[in-house]
Order: C-alpha cells, then structure tokens, then sequence
C-alpha cells in the first residue's frame, strides 16, 4: 500500500512601496507602471486573481504593492511580462496604457517615444522594416502620417530569465542594468564591464521594467539647437499611486500636436498642464525629462542630451504665465504645397519661455542672450502677433514697472515709425527692416549698466514726447540700474512684439487711436499669417531600419 504524501508549496511574498529608500524617481515610475498594468487587468476580468490558472495574485494600495506567488519565480514573472508588454500590429502596445483602446495616432506616439528614448538600440528590440500609415484626429483635420519601425518583438518580453537564478527562483544577487532599463546606467569601461557596470537588487530591475508605462513621450523640435528630431522622456515625481493612475490615464484624450514640444522645459510644463486639472491636484509636483538626441561624437545612434528636473511646487504664477504662453504661442501645421504633406512648426518664442519658467526666472528673460542671430531674430519677429497678444494679456503675471518699460518702447517705436514715413517719397512704401535692425544690433552691444542706460534714453530723446516715460521716469530708472540685463530684455521683447494699429495700449491704455492708423497703414515689414490650404500633417520622426 502506497502512501501518498501531500507537499505544499512554499508562497512567496513581495511587497513594493514608494517610501523605500532605494528607489529613485524612476523607479518609483516603475512602481505606478505596475500598479496601473495590475489594475487594468483587475478593470478587464474583475475575477482575475480568483482564476486558479493564474500564477500571481496582487494588492494595490496608493502607496504600496504586494505580489505573491507559488512555485517557481521564472513562470509567473513570464506570464507577468507577457500580459503587461504586448504588441498591437507591429507596435508596442502597453496593458497598463489601455493600448488597445487608445486612438491609434497616440499608440504610435507611445511606440516612437520608447523607441526614441529607452529602445533606441538596435539590439533592444527586432524590427521588420519602416512602416507608414494614415491617421485622421476627426472629420475636419489634417490627415496624420506617420513613418514608424515596425517590431515584431522587444527586449521586455524576453527578461524574465535575467531575473531568475538557474532553479528559476528570483535571484537574490545584483544583476547588471543596461541603459534601456535605467537611462544613464552604462558600463564604465568596456575592458572591466563586470566589474564596472551599473548593478540592480533583482526585484528592483522587476520595478524598472514597469517605468515606460507612467512615464510620458515628446516628439522635440528645438529651433535653437537645430538637431535633427528628438525625443523628450518625462518622468514624474509621483506621491500615490491611485492619483497618478488617474492623471496618466486621462492624458491620452488631449490632441497630438500636443506631445510635441521645443524643449525640455517646455515638454515637462507640457505635461504639468495638460489635463484639465493641473498635475499638482493629482499630487505630482514635479518631474525630471531626459531629452534624447544626436551628438558629433555618436550619430548612428541618440544619445542622453539633457536632464532637467522641473519643480513647480505651489508655483501658481510659473503654471499660468505657461498656459497664457500655450494660447497665446501656439504650433502651427503648416502646408508644404497641394501635394505634398504637412508638417507642425514648433514656436520659438514658447521655447524661450517655457525653459526660463522651468527655471523658475521671468518669462521674457535672457531674450537678449539667446536670440543672438539675424536669423533667429527674423523667426522671432514671425511670433509679433502671439507675444503682443501675451504681454497685453490680463493673466500674465509680471510687474507693473516691467509691463509699463514695454509700453515706453512701444511708444517710443511707433514715433520712431512714424518719423521715418515721414522722410520717405508720398507714394513710396518703407520698409522697417533695417530700422529694426539697427535696434537689435545696437542693443546687443549693450554690455553693461551704462550703455544700457544711454541707448535707452537716446531711443526715447529721438522717438519724442512719450507719455509713460514722463509719468514713471523714476521707475523706469531704478530699473535700469538695479538690474540692466533686464531692462535689455525688455527692450528686444517690446521690439518683437510692437505691431502697430493693433497696439492701442494697456489695461485701460489711451493712445490715439488716428496715430497708430496712421503709421501701421505704411508698415509692411510684419509678417502675416496665410491660410493654410487642405493638407496632410506630415510626422516624420526620422526613424530608417540600421
């Protein structure tokens, strides 16, 4: 007679919280990537952890996970990592994104920003060749294209075994971290790579794996960098779990023009802003964007560019001078020609902005410093219409002597303007470029607190009576003096937001209104805006099979 002996199997437990020491910013984005594809598989079958079939069984707390599991670690992380990486077509499809209900120029959004940013190495995934398909937002838009590489399978699909030992038991010695996993984890020196590489506890590079599914993509174009297209990777700061999840999830209802960006300030204010409540209410107040791009040293491949943690904490005035700059500064899709596709131009002036916010200066400063160009200048001048619309604007928050400086210049122009026309042929239409010009170029050659002082009051002697000048000449002064630099960023914003007729006055302003008629009706030098014939929005995001 045989007995028959019952062995019961060992389970085993482990728990994740945000409040472990060891973890960083991303792998606390790991750890909401988790608890949003856990969820998500919760929200599809509600009876899923009561299937005897399924090898994992979950907790979720909003600050906390648990997993546990019977038998072998290796077989529940492969059914784990199989449900939660996925592939929809020929493109990474994210469980914990809801991918398969996500619209689908969004998905292809997701799949270039991984692929441009944690799988930009070829041997982090295997791809079949440059695919192109069409997209149409609504009835009325512009048709999408969008060029992609195709997949028909990536490296977190396949990870499992490099978390386990040879019993197939989690492992519980460090194992080495690639930079698709940790951005930034590299080995050191290639001769010595076991010993100089960068090395993760087993269950922390579990939590790694999850961070592609919180954190958020941006196709960047910078007109200051001049770099082909890049990729901006937002990692957020999160504080609950349940919060984030939410704030995440209602990110994929926004238009797609809107996970393009001009800079890493611009891309991490982005994403601050972009739901109907700001990120702060979700209790996420800050996140850290990694840009991607190409180097001189390092063209077959993007390479980590820039790193800039942007911290708005309760910093209402950064959030509200960032949205008026959104209304007022928008992209625009522009029409190559009836034939061809279309492309979205990214606006330099928010450039500006967006990255002295996330700095936490002024809005309008280092204008000076930066635009250092003709060219840049003339690109500049094509925004006249969305910076005059800014600085005339009632929610922008700046200072009534900083506002008031600007209103003195565009005074001070507009007589400037006006005498010129008036030493030119009755039938003879001038042209301001080149007193625009001498503008820039003798303001660049202000240097320090004097000559600042003197160019300014030279411009305002010549330009004639100015009335804000006379009424807030001490101000005006005190400025100059306490802070040139300023005083010099003002003076270049004034010039490339001066529009003439439309500019009669602030807040309550009484300029004549038959004096700005009278000099606009002879300004042709401000560029103006053509309609923008039916066409295709062109997203080409450079990707060619290596």
């Amino acid at each position: 007679m045989q007995t028959l002996i019952a062995l019961e199997i060992e389970t085993q437990t482990l728990t994740f919280d945000l409040a472990d020491p060891q973890m960083t910013l991303m792998h606390r984005a790991g750890l909401a990537g988790l608890y949003m594809t856990l969820r998500q598989l919760d929200r599809e079958n509600q009876n899923f952890q009561h299937n005897s079939q399924i090898p994992l069984q979950w907790n979720l707390d909003q600050r906390s996970i648990t997993l546990s599991w019977q038998g072998k670690a290796l077989d529940t992380l492969k059914w784990l990592f199989e449900q939660s990486f996925q592939l929809q077509g020929d493109m990474i499809s994210l469980r914990g994104l809801d991918a398969k209900q996500m619209p689908p120029q969004y998905l292809a959004i997701a799949h270039q920003g991984i692929l441009g940013t944690l799988l930009q190495h070829n041997s982090t995934h295997k791809s079949i060749g440059v695919q192109t398909k069409i997209y149409y937002e609504d009835e009325e838009s512009y048709p999408i294209i969008i060029r992609y590489k195709a997949l028909k399978s990536y490296v977190y699909q396949e990870f499992a075994e490099n978390l386990c030992d040879k019993n197939g038991n989690l492992s519980t010695k460090p194992i080495s971290i690639a930079g698709w996993l940790n951005l930034g984890a590299a080995v050191r020196h290639t001769a010595f790579s076991s010993d100089t590489s960068f090395q993760e506890p087993a269950h922390l590079a579990l939590i790694l794996l999850f961070a592609p599914v919180a954190c958020c993509y941006f196709v960047l174009r910078s007109r200051l960098r001049e770099q082909r297209a890049q990729y901006a990777l937002v990692i957020p700061e999160i504080r609950n779990l349940e919060k984030y999840a939410r704030y995440r999830i209602s990110l994929r209802n926004r238009a797609f023009k809107e996970f393009f960006a001009s800079s890493l300030g611009d891309a991490g204010l982005q994403f601050l802003t972009m739901a109907e409540k700001l990120a702060k209410d979700y209790d996420i107040p800050a996140c850290q964007v990694i840009t991607m791009g190409t180097v001189a040293w390092s063209t077959q491949q993007k390479t980590r560019t820039d790193l800039y943690l942007v911290n708005i904490g309760e910093a209402s005035k950064v959030l509200q001078n960032y949205r008026v700059s959104r209304e007022c500064l928008q992209d625009r899709i522009i029409a190559r020609d009836k034939e061809e596709n279309s492309f979205i131009a990214i606006s330099l002036a928010r450039e500006l902005i967006a990255d002295n916010l996330a700095r936490g200066k002024p809005w309008h400063a280092e204008l000076s410093n930066k635009i250092t160009s003709s060219d840049l200048f003339e690109k500049l001048n094509y925004e006249r219409e969305g910076l005059n619309q800014m600085i005339q604007s009632k929610k922008i928050e700046w200072s009534k002597e900083e506002r008031l400086f600007v209103k003195a210049f565009h005074e001070a122009l507009r007589n400037t303007y006006g005498q010129q026309s008036e030493r030119t042929k009755e039938d003879e239409k001038i042209r301001l470029d080149k007193v625009n010009q001498k503008f820039r170029t003798k303001l660049m050659r202000c240097k320090n607190r004097n000559s600042v002082r003197e160019f300014v009051m030279d411009f305002w002697a010549r330009a004639g009576r100015l009335p804000t000048v006379q009424d807030n000449w001490e101000e005006f002064m005190r400025l100059m003096t306490d802070d040139w630099k300023a005083a010099r960023d003002l003076a270049l914003l004034a010039l490339v937001s001066y529009k003439g007729r439309d500019n009669s006055g602030y807040n309550g302003s009484t300029t004549q209104e038959s004096e700005d008629s009278e000099v606009s009706s002879q300004i042709e030098h401000e560029p103006k805006t053509a309609p923008i014939p039916k066409g295709f929005t062109n997203v080409d995001f450079d990707e060619e099979e290596d």
